[in-house]
């Protein structure tokens, strides 16, 4: 049997730490400790040479079981759909009004923080809402 391999999911983007705080708080994600020898992160962006600035951030699980996200800067917009997206599983084991519900109200706690609601599909049954996060990466409530 192969062995089984961690991964981290990459992000490109303009603002990496701000995109990486942004899915901290959908996630419930953390902001690891500062490389080793920084006191914080603000001291390591500091140390690094002017075009490394802010040219990455990472986000991960506090509990360990959730992949890394990290986040690179790249000078390049999106252009067009993303092919692999984030299943942000809010709703697993319900259905119908109360799964309805319960997306509905994920919806509601991350649009202030600028994600964007594109819409809601809902058959009576099982129901997803399509979403954009704030650099317009697809995501869905599930």
């Amino acid at each position: 049997m192969p062995a089984i391999r961690k991964f981290q999911v990459t992000f490109d983007c303009a603002e990496p730490e701000h995109l990486a705080r942004f899915w901290c708080e959908v996630l419930g994600y953390v902001v690891p400790p500062p490389p080793e020898g920084f006191d914080n992160w603000d001291d390591f962006r500091s140390a690094q040479p002017p075009e490394r600035r802010g040219a990455w951030f990472a986000c991960e699980d506090p509990t360990g079981a959730g992949p890394r996200l990290y986040f690179r800067r790249v000078p390049e917009g999106k252009a067009a759909k993303n092919r692999v997206h984030l299943d942000v599983r809010v709703a697993t084991g319900l259905v119908g009004a109360e799964r309805l519900a319960a997306l509905e109200a994920e919806c509601a706690r991350l649009t202030p923080l600028g994600a964007v609601h594109v819409r809601t599909l809902y058959d009576g049954n099982d129901a997803c809402i399509p979403m954009l996060d704030i650099e317009g990466n697809e995501f869905c409530l599930d």
